[in-house]
């Protein structure tokens, strides 16, 4: 009966920790969601809020907009985490959830520009604050609510299952959005038909706390509580004394600065990437990705429960190093595979623009008030960044007007300073005409050919982006919990995770799109993941320690 009786414990031990696994997931899953409607979005947001600038300013607008939630990350993050070191990591958590789905939920019912103006896009931001906000608190406790309840040993697997919300709920907006885009079609969907999702995260709101009202408080917790040792101020303790300060700093920048930027360039770079540096179509683009994420999802479980027998470092490391060694060369390859006219186009007649330096400027307009048009170089390269067409920078004599060299053949750019104020404009839509004529018979397509679309191959690119993902972020919970004690874990482990992914990943399309629009070349925006990752492999591969077979309760 003794056997009996033990092996009915066991098993009821296992049920409740699967119920804990589930319920985490499910309701970061339903977070998630909400976060990531609006990167899907982005293109239909930018129209909608940012339609007072031009088109490349708005679209890095609705970018930085996005970036915005990810700014807050942090502070949720101490705000959040201090709560759940001192009350208990559930209820904070429920708290969190409560204030991502409402203020998704209220996106869906802002006006657009069009209707209020400036009010618009400062809604939608302010919007966007509170869910970073949330989204601060949610993860850290989370993941620690998880690992305070993994047996030894299986840390790794457990909270890998963590780590697959992120992409689960960014799979479940794509399907949803896919659906309500098919369904409606392009232009209803364009129109209004973009609020649909955002509106329904309210039942999966209802749902998700249902389903966490059903837990009880993590037994790590509650055996701190009892025992008296709960941190007085978490804040303090886990920033305030260089023991546990260099730590944090460590786990930022030995791991989760690249785990961020491999994340985001994976997921989201490569999904813009696709749809506006390549011109595919935001349906087809969605759908490949969505299969992508599809196949390598299992990758999460299976770095996870492999971090257990060898370790987190080496798995997290290895992903950034590969990361960095190879998103040139596997941009490249989308590029000839999703659009292949443009790649062919950019082989057989690169574009550059030959101008003085002094005269050319970033082609981002913050306030919307440039037209680009004061001087021959900012003419050229305006026309160029607005079209998506890929472009060189060489240096002329000072004081020389620009030149576009497409192939071999040179197009001279009028100087506007050299033409009467009233003949400027038609001058300025004349050359314009005359190079869209010539990038277009050099083959340059205005969009990519859905029939000529490698899909298998973007598909299998796409999928290895996101193995690199599930890499360096399948172990990355584990890490974390086993770097800090338990009354200031939810603390300690919040903030670096959120100013890796919140700053240094959630910054990660703005930064490489305005990398981009500055300098020209569709592929430059790839330095700064690149740079980040390679810098992570340096950094943790002589500081960041291993402790995945050190017990985690005090």
């Amino acid at each position: 009966m003794s056997t009996i009786a033990a092996e009915a414990e066991a098993e009821e031990v296992r049920q409740k920790d699967w119920l804990v696994i589930a319920a985490s997931s499910l309701g970061t899953v339903f977070e998630w969601y909400d976060f990531y409607l609006y990167g899907l979005l982005a293109t239909i947001i930018s129209a909608q809020f940012f339609s007072g600038v031009n088109e490349t300013t708005g679209f890095i607008f609705a970018l930085a907009a996005f970036a915005a939630g990810f700014a807050v990350r942090p502070f949720g993050a101490l705000v959040f985490g201090r709560l759940g070191d001192l009350v208990g990591r559930k209820n904070t958590f429920l708290v969190t959830m409560g204030l991502m789905g409402a203020s998704t939920f209220a996106v869906g019912l802002l006006p657009s520009y069009a209707a209020v103006g400036v009010a618009a896009p400062i809604l939608l931001v302010l919007l966007r604050l509170v869910q970073g906000l949330a989204l601060g608190g949610e993860y850290g406790g989370a993941a620690t609510y998880v690992a305070e309840h993994a047996p030894e040993g299986r840390r790794g697997l457990y909270t890998s299952f963590i780590q697959t919300t992120a992409t689960l709920g960014l799979f479940a907006a794509l399907l949803v959005v896919i659906g309500i885009r098919t369904a409606m079609g392009e232009q209803a969907f364009a129109a209004w038909g973009w609020r649909i999702p955002f509106l329904i995260s309210i039942v999966l709101l209802g749902v998700s706390l249902w389903i966490r009202l059903q837990l009880a408080e993590s037994p790590a917790f509650l055996k701190m509580k009892a025992e008296g040792r709960r941190s007085k101020a978490p804040i303090r303790e886990a920033f305030g004394e260089w023991g546990n300060l260099k730590i944090v700093l460590i786990a930022l920048f030995g791991a989760v600065a690249g785990q961020a930027v491999v994340w985001y360039a994976g997921q989201f770079y490569a999904l813009f990437f696709l749809e506006k540096t390549l011109r595919v179509d935001g349906a087809t683009a969605n759908i490949m990705i969505a299969i992508a994420l599809a196949i390598a999802t299992p990758g999460f479980i299976l770095f996870g429960w492999l971090s257990d027998r060898i370790g987190r470092k080496p798995i997290i490391l290895a992903g950034c190093a590969l990361a960095a060694a190879t998103y040139f060369p596997l941009f490249g390859a989308l590029t000839k595979a999703a659009n292949p006219a443009l790649y062919a186009a950019q082989q057989a007649a690169p574009v550059s623009v030959v101008a003085d330096p002094d005269t050319c400027s970033v082609q981002f307009d913050p306030l919307g008030r440039s037209r680009f048009d004061r001087t021959s170089c900012d003419v050229a390269k305006a026309w160029l960044a607005r079209s998506g067409v890929s472009y060189n920078n060489v240096e002329a004599p000072a004081g020389s007007a620009a030149r576009v060299i497409i192939g071999g053949q040179a197009i001279a750019v009028p100087d506007p300073a050299q033409i009467a104020t009233d003949d400027r404009a038609a001058a300025i839509r004349t050359f314009q005409d005359t190079l869209a004529a010539e990038v277009a018979a050099a083959g340059y397509p205005p969009k990519a050919d859905p029939a000529a679309i490698d899909k298998p191959l973007v598909v299998a690119i796409l999928t290895l982006l996101v193995v690199y993902v599930t890499m360096v972020y399948g172990p990355i919970a584990a890490l974390l919990v086993e770097l800090f004690p338990t009354r200031i874990r939810y603390t300690s482990m919040s903030l670096p995770y959120h100013i890796g992914n919140g700053w240094f990943g959630g910054f990660l399309p703005t930064t490489a799109f305005a990398l981009v629009a500055a300098q020209g070349n569709i592929y430059y925006g790839l330095w700064y993941p690149v740079v980040v990752a390679a810098l992570t492999v340096v950094i943790g591969l002589f500081f960041l320690p291993e402790r995945s077979r050190e017990p985690i309760t005090d």
